[in-house]
C-alpha cells in the first residue's frame, strides 16, 4: 500500500537520484517471475535505503530478509571497501535470483548470502553491526530486534520495513489480526525503548528509522 499520492510519489522519483540499470533490470525480472513482486523495495524506498548507506559508510551490514536482492545492492552502494553484507533469506526457492544479481555487481566478494530461518542464524551471528535492515517475517519482528539490538553498535541504525502494515496499524485491537498487533506492538515498544531513537517515513508501506544510543 502506497501512503504518498501517485502523482507525488511519481514527482519524486523524478526529481531523486535514479534507478539504476541494473535495479531496473532485476526489478523487471522479480515483477515477471517471482510471485508478490509488491515485496520489492522498488524505486524511491532503494534509493532511501542507499542514501542512509551512503551517510552511515557502514562495514557491517546485516540484512533479515533478501527477496530478489533489490535492497542489498542498495544497502551494497555505501559499503566501505573493505566492508561486508551478510543477508538472510528463508526461501530457497529465491536463490537463483539473488545469487544472479549478486554475482553480476561490483560487490560481488562482498555479500554473503545465507539461506535458513533468521530466528536461528542471528544467534551465531558477530557484530557489532552498523546498519541492519529488517524485512522478513512481520511476526518476528520483535524477536530479531531482540536478538540483534545488542550487536548494533552505539550511533547504528536499524531500518525495518512494512511498519504500516497497510493502514492495518490504525485499526482498534479488536479488529487488528494477529501481525498486525505484533507490528503495531513493536512500533509502540521502539517509540518507549530507551536504547534507540526512532522516527517512521510513511514511504511506501512504512519505514521505521531506529538509531541505537
Amino acid at each position: 500500500m502506497e501512503f504518498i499520492p501517485t502523482e507525488i510519489l511519481r514527482y519524486c522519483e523524478q526529481h531523486s537520484m535514479q534507478e539504476p540499470i541494473e535495479l531496473k533490470s532485476l526489478s523487471r525480472l522479480t515483477q515477471a517471475k517471482v510471485l508478490n513482486p509488491r515485496m520489492l523495495s522498488g524505486h524511491l524506498q532503494g534509493r532511501i535505503l542507499a542514501m542512509f548507506s551512503k551517510l552511515i559508510r557502514p562495514k557491517n551490514i546485516l540484512e533479515i530478509g533478501t527477496y530478489t536482492g533489490y535492497s542489498t545492492l542498495c544497502l551494497c552502494e555505501g559499503l566501505e571497501p573493505e566492508g561486508k553484507i551478510t543477508t538472510i533469506e528463508i526461501n530457497d526457492e529465491l536463490e537463483p535470483y539473488f545469487k544472479s544479481a549478486f554475482d553480476s555487481s561490483p560487490w560481488a566478494g562482498q555479500i554473503r548470502s545465507i539461506v535458513g530461518d533468521a530466528k536461528t542464524i542471528l544467534n551465531d551471528l558477530q557484530g557489532p553491526f552498523d546498519l541492519v535492515f529488517i524485512d522478513a517475517d512481520k511476526s518476528e519482528y520483535p524477536n530479531y530486534f531482540t536478538s540483534i539490538i545488542d550487536k548494533v553498535r552505539p550511533g547504528g541504525m536499524l531500518i525495518a520495513d512494512n511498519v504500516l502494515w497497510s493502514g492495518h496499524v490504525l485499526k482498534n485491537e479488536k479488529e487488528q489480526d494477529v501481525e498486525t498487533r505484533i507490528i503495531d506492538t513493536f512500533n509502540r515498544n521502539m517509540a518507549s525503548d530507551p536504547r534507540v531513537e526512532v522516527i517512521i517515513l510513511p514511504v511506501r508501506d512504512g519505514l521505521s528509522i531506529i538509531r541505537k544510543k
